[in-house]
């Protein structure tokens, strides 16, 4: 199948880097170092190259490359030259804070345009990080921004309707907390029901795509344990068992039942902003949460290689792939059971380690060593 491939990554004032070029092919790359060098930094420009705020989840102004003793917020910019689902493309994003304010700048070969989600037409990044190993067990808002990850890779337009759904239930919060008249309400609580089924119907039938891709794939000799997947949340039960029509009229209701609860609390109690993801071990039948912690990690890979071959079958075009520091905590078997997964799913994977050793069984592989600041082939 045809995949997505980072064939140069410039770097200008990004993070530890005041400048920095990457060359690759199209197979995978390995970025390795001491702890500190900036190996994550080159992933989270990768991931810059999508909607959203990259895998740190980052303000615009903490991105920049400061001097030693520099104040104020710095403008950065990340270029790629990309062999993309649509042929070679250049696709660049950046923030000045002297220009743009809190907006970041994307342009595809040089052509403004108005946000991230347009290079969805050209590849799709995908992560895994560290920080994620605590998905299980954190809040439910973290499994739901993962979910809507999930979604955003294989439906470019429900990224838009998270966010607003988002500022319609601030205002609804803010008409409630200031009294606000009925009929401002309802309006208003209109939008967010309409709002509120289409994003609980898109997380829904992503969840369902992925069940099914996860079912077809299933091995049971897998190092990579098989996931079960299931959400909770008032509008998704809703949406179970009746029309999408029925279901905005019956949150509509719902929300408007509960505003002398929700100006109490002082926002909506009810609704898809508060939905959670279950995901269980299949094998076990038990709750991630409840597994051990390398269950949760091997969990976690399973549903990253899954959602991959998903996203791949849907779109014609293999993701790329950001694994940073994933082989760091694995045994050898299941590093090389990764590896013989990401040579089946043909993506090119970015993937970072302190050891060098940890990579020596991934065939074709470029390597470059980072160190502050530099990078350059191993």
């Amino acid at each position: 199948m045809p995949h997505a491939a980072i064939r140069k990554l410039t770097l200008t004032a990004f993070r530890s880097y005041p400048s920095a070029q990457v060359s690759v092919a199209d197979g995978p790359v390995v970025l390795t170092g001491p702890n500190g060098a900036g190996k994550t930094n080159i992933l989270e420009a990768l991931s810059f190259l999508s909607p959203g705020r990259g895998l740190r989840r980052a303000q615009l102004g903490d991105v920049g490359h400061r001097a030693p003793g520099a104040a104020g917020e710095a403008p950065w910019a990340v270029s790629a030259l990309v062999d993309g689902a649509l042929g070679e493309v250049r696709l660049g994003t950046g923030h000045d804070p002297a220009q743009e304010g809190g907006v970041r700048r994307c342009r595809i070969d040089g052509e403004g345009v108005p946000s991230a989600n347009a290079f969805l037409d050209h590849l799709k990044v995908l992560w895994l990080t560290p920080e994620m190993d605590g998905l299980f067990l954190g809040p439910p808002g973290d499994r739901r921004r993962y979910l809507d990850r999930l979604v955003l890779a294989v439906d470019g337009a429900h990224g838009t309707r998270v966010n607003g759904l988002e500022r319609a239930l601030r205002s609804r919060n803010r008409l409630l907390e200031e009294n606000g008249s009925a009929r401002f309400l309802e309006a208003v609580e209109h939008e967010v029901a309409e709002l509120a089924v289409a994003v609980a119907a898109a997380r829904l039938e992503t969840v369902a795509r992925l069940g099914a891709e996860i079912a077809a794939h299933r091995d049971d000799a897998s190092l990579f344990p098989f996931a079960e997947l299931a959400l909770d949340g008032v509008v998704e039960r809703l949406i179970a068992h009746f029309p999408a029509l029925e279901v905005e009229d019956r949150y509509r209701v719902l929300l408007r039942d509960n505003r002398p609860r929700d100006r109490a609390a002082g926002r909506t109690l009810e609704g898809p902003h508060l939905t959670d993801l279950s995901v269980s071990h299949g094998e076990k039948q038990l709750p991630a949460a409840r597994c051990s912690t390398g269950e949760q990690k091997s969990l976690l890979i399973g549903l990253t290689l899954s959602h991959a071959r998903l996203v791949a079958s849907m779109q014609g075009f293999s993701p790329i792939l950001l694994l940073d520091d994933v082989v760091a905590y694995l045994d050898s078997a299941r590093r090389t059971g990764l590896f013989e997964a990401l040579a089946r799913l043909g993506a090119q994977a970015w993937m970072t380690g302190a050891d060098p050793a940890a990579f020596a069984a991934l065939d074709r592989a470029e390597r470059f060593e980072v160190a502050p600041g530099t990078i350059g082939r191993a």
